[in-house]
């Protein structure tokens, strides 16, 4: 099945109540099976123009031809050279410009291919699954509080309330290298999936996410767009962004004889 037939896609950046530029982007092309999110950071619209950049130069990287063919086993070695080719792009630029002096973004990223998502991840941008009713977070952040989390020094309830919320350990463009982090996962039909930067998860719970996606898993814009008024309604003390990904049919790539031997025999 071609992806546009089977994917359902959904992406939607809001600024929030608070702020009065959206430093976070989003890209999404289901025939491509590629969605993309970025939330920068920096100083005047300095977080902008990274974000900007990491969902620009990836989607041109990972939409060329050469990419389309490759089955996910074999995709994340040039799909790191790609996301560490973009960091490099933009810690360049901060240090060439002034004005865009220690700027970064945080990424997350989805390719999906021959009936799995292949998912990359810097920063505290985070993507989660709802399967059969069930809501689960699928990246781990790259952040100080998760950090604080993992030792036991707070709780997921005292991390809610914690000052350092916003504080990443990783993030493209801060330093000369990054590393990404990848995750594969077979997909089913019914699954979708949300992409969101922390303007949601840090404003809207996530039993009220979860809600929301198992009431509106038949209307995808109206799901997305109640995701971003939650947080707004709650706040919006940040920009807010959302991309919704459905699965609604198989998209298996057809193998030769010698293909599905080596599938096997691996």
């Amino acid at each position: 099945m071609d992806l546009n037939d089977a994917l359902q896609v959904f992406a939607l950046t809001d600024p929030g109540l608070v702020r009065n530029h959206n430093e976070d982007a989003v890209f999404a092309d289901p025939g491509k099976g590629l969605v993309i999110l970025a939330d920068g950071m920096g100083g005047y619209n300095a977080g902008e123009v990274a974000s900007g950049m990491a969902v620009t130069l990836l989607s041109g990287r990972l939409g060329e031809p050469a990419f389309q063919r490759m089955l996910p086993d074999a995709l994340e070695h040039p799909l790191q050279e790609a996301i560490l080719s973009v960091n490099q792009a933009i810690h360049q630029a901060a240090q060439c410009e002034p004005q865009y002096a220690g700027m970064g973004t945080t990424l997350v990223l989805g390719l999906f291919c021959d009936d799995r998502l292949l998912l990359g991840h810097v920063g505290d941008s985070r993507c989660y699954r709802l399967r059969q009713g069930h809501l689960e977070r699928l990246t781990r952040d790259h952040s100080l509080l998760q950090e604080q989390i993992d030792s036991g020094l707070l709780s997921e309830e005292e991390a809610r309330h914690s000052r350092n919320r916003n504080l990443v350990t990783r993030a493209l463009g801060v330093e000369s290298m990054v590393e990404p982090e990848f995750n594969r996962y077979d997909v089913e039909v019914g699954d979708i999936y949300l992409l969101c930067s922390d303007g949601l998860n840090d404003m809207v719970e996530q039993d009220d996410i979860a809600l929301t996606l198992q009431t509106l898993a038949a209307n995808l814009p109206l799901a997305g767009e109640q995701l971003v008024q939650l947080a707004n309604d709650n706040g919006g003390r940040d920009n807010v962004s959302v991309i919704l990904v459905k699965i609604t049919g198989r998209f298996r790539v057809p193998r030769s004889g010698w293909q599905r031997l080596l599938a096997w025999l691996k």
